[in-house]
Protein backbone atom coordinates (compact mmCIF):
# COMPACT_ATOMS: atom_id res chain seq x y z
CA UNK A 1 0.00 0.00 0.00
CA UNK A 2 1.43 3.30 -1.18
CA UNK A 3 0.93 5.70 1.94
CA UNK A 4 3.00 8.32 -0.01
CA UNK A 5 0.11 9.33 -2.41
CA UNK A 6 -2.82 8.57 0.69
CA UNK A 7 -5.27 6.10 1.27
CA UNK A 8 -8.83 6.70 2.09
CA UNK A 9 -9.61 5.23 5.87
CA UNK A 10 -12.67 5.55 8.21
CA UNK A 11 -12.62 6.96 11.28
CA UNK A 12 -14.15 6.64 14.64
CA UNK A 13 -13.70 9.30 17.42
CA UNK A 14 -14.64 9.99 20.59
CA UNK A 15 -13.85 13.02 22.96
CA UNK A 16 -14.68 13.28 26.35
CA UNK A 17 -14.17 16.73 28.05
CA UNK A 18 -14.61 17.12 31.82
CA UNK A 19 -14.89 20.55 33.08
CA UNK A 20 -16.16 21.79 36.60
CA UNK A 21 -17.50 18.82 37.45
CA UNK A 22 -19.30 17.61 34.24
CA UNK A 23 -18.20 15.65 31.41
CA UNK A 24 -19.48 15.40 27.71
CA UNK A 25 -18.85 13.06 25.23
CA UNK A 26 -18.84 14.10 21.21
CA UNK A 27 -18.53 10.93 19.03
CA UNK A 28 -17.63 11.50 15.22
CA UNK A 29 -17.78 8.83 12.16
CA UNK A 30 -15.75 10.23 9.12
CA UNK A 31 -14.30 9.71 6.08
CA UNK A 32 -10.21 10.89 6.13
CA UNK A 33 -7.33 9.89 4.42
CA UNK A 34 -3.65 8.41 5.68
CA UNK A 35 -0.99 10.04 4.02
CA UNK A 36 2.92 9.46 4.76
CA UNK A 37 5.51 11.76 4.72
CA UNK A 38 9.12 10.44 6.02
CA UNK A 39 8.66 9.22 9.20
CA UNK A 40 5.25 11.34 9.81
CA UNK A 41 2.02 10.03 9.63
CA UNK A 42 -1.09 12.39 8.87
CA UNK A 43 -4.51 11.81 9.55
CA UNK A 44 -6.91 14.14 7.44
CA UNK A 45 -10.59 14.17 8.35
CA UNK A 46 -12.96 17.00 8.87
CA UNK A 47 -15.14 17.02 12.33
CA UNK A 48 -18.45 17.86 11.38
CA UNK A 49 -21.45 18.66 13.64
CA UNK A 50 -24.75 18.98 12.06
CA UNK A 51 -26.37 20.18 15.39
CA UNK A 52 -23.76 22.67 16.26
CA UNK A 53 -23.71 23.70 12.42
CA UNK A 54 -19.87 23.38 12.24
CA UNK A 55 -17.65 21.71 10.30
CA UNK A 56 -13.35 22.04 10.60
CA UNK A 57 -10.84 20.62 8.72
CA UNK A 58 -8.76 18.57 11.46
CA UNK A 59 -5.00 17.26 11.36
CA UNK A 60 -3.72 14.63 13.56
CA UNK A 61 0.09 14.09 12.87
CA UNK A 62 2.03 10.95 14.31
CA UNK A 63 6.11 11.88 14.41
CA UNK A 64 8.34 9.50 14.46
CA UNK A 65 9.61 10.47 18.04
CA UNK A 66 5.96 9.07 18.99
CA UNK A 67 4.75 12.60 19.58
CA UNK A 68 1.11 13.85 18.25
CA UNK A 69 0.34 17.28 17.13
CA UNK A 70 -3.63 17.89 16.44
CA UNK A 71 -4.62 20.41 14.39
CA UNK A 72 -7.87 22.02 14.08
CA UNK A 73 -9.62 24.49 11.88
CA UNK A 74 -8.04 26.17 8.83
CA UNK A 75 -4.47 27.54 9.16
CA UNK A 76 -6.04 30.87 7.82
CA UNK A 77 -9.15 30.90 9.37
CA UNK A 78 -10.38 32.99 12.34
CA UNK A 79 -9.96 29.87 14.65
CA UNK A 80 -7.21 27.63 14.77
CA UNK A 81 -6.38 25.39 17.47
CA UNK A 82 -3.49 23.55 17.40
CA UNK A 83 -2.21 21.38 20.23
CA UNK A 84 0.96 19.01 20.74
CA UNK A 85 0.88 15.98 22.88
CA UNK A 86 4.13 14.22 24.23
CA UNK A 87 3.90 11.50 27.12
CA UNK A 88 4.83 13.12 30.85
CA UNK A 89 5.42 16.54 28.60
CA UNK A 90 4.13 20.11 29.03
CA UNK A 91 3.84 21.86 25.69
CA UNK A 92 3.04 25.15 25.09
CA UNK A 93 1.37 26.28 22.25
CA UNK A 94 -1.40 28.97 20.90
CA UNK A 95 -4.99 29.07 20.26
CA UNK A 96 -5.83 31.24 17.63
CA UNK A 97 -9.45 33.01 18.36
CA UNK A 98 -11.25 36.41 16.83
CA UNK A 99 -10.07 37.99 19.32
CA UNK A 100 -6.88 37.05 19.54
CA UNK A 101 -4.07 34.32 20.01
CA UNK A 102 -4.58 32.44 23.78
CA UNK A 103 -1.78 30.73 25.18
CA UNK A 104 -2.74 27.44 25.88
CA UNK A 105 -0.44 24.10 27.44
CA UNK A 106 -0.89 20.56 27.39
CA UNK A 107 0.06 18.23 30.03
CA UNK A 108 -0.11 14.83 28.30
CA UNK A 109 0.21 11.99 31.24
CA UNK A 110 -0.99 9.83 28.36
CA UNK A 111 -0.27 9.13 24.35
CA UNK A 112 -0.84 5.28 22.97
CA UNK A 113 -0.23 5.08 19.49
CA UNK A 114 -0.74 1.33 17.95
CA UNK A 115 -0.51 0.85 14.17
CA UNK A 116 -1.52 -2.28 12.25
CA UNK A 117 0.11 -3.09 8.42
CA UNK A 118 -2.04 -5.84 7.33
CA UNK A 119 -5.25 -4.97 7.70
CA UNK A 120 -4.31 -0.95 7.66
CA UNK A 121 -5.57 0.08 10.60
CA UNK A 122 -4.85 2.18 14.02
CA UNK A 123 -5.61 3.48 17.36
CA UNK A 124 -4.47 6.86 18.87
CA UNK A 125 -5.61 7.49 22.72
CA UNK A 126 -4.42 10.79 24.41
CA UNK A 127 -5.63 11.86 27.97
CA UNK A 128 -4.45 15.64 28.47
CA UNK A 129 -4.88 18.56 30.74
CA UNK A 130 -5.72 21.96 28.90
CA UNK A 131 -3.89 25.39 30.41
CA UNK A 132 -4.52 28.87 29.18
CA UNK A 133 -2.84 31.29 31.44
CA UNK A 134 -1.55 28.86 34.13
CA UNK A 135 -5.34 28.01 34.77
CA UNK A 136 -6.64 24.33 34.40
CA UNK A 137 -9.75 24.27 31.76
CA UNK A 138 -10.22 20.84 31.89
CA UNK A 139 -9.07 17.02 31.26
CA UNK A 140 -9.50 15.34 27.77
CA UNK A 141 -9.24 11.90 26.32
CA UNK A 142 -9.34 11.38 22.77
CA UNK A 143 -10.03 8.11 21.51
CA UNK A 144 -8.98 7.72 17.47
CA UNK A 145 -10.16 4.77 15.84
CA UNK A 146 -9.04 3.84 11.74
CA UNK A 147 -9.29 1.46 9.47
CA UNK A 148 -9.43 1.24 5.32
Amino acid sequence: MDLAHGVSIQIHLETYVEQEGTTEKHVFDEPGTLVQVGDTLYIRYREVDPAAGTDYPVTLKLRGDGSVQLARGASDADTHLRLHFANERRILTRYRTPYGDIPVETVTPRLDVRLTEAPLSGEIYIEYELLANGEHLGNYRMRLQFSV
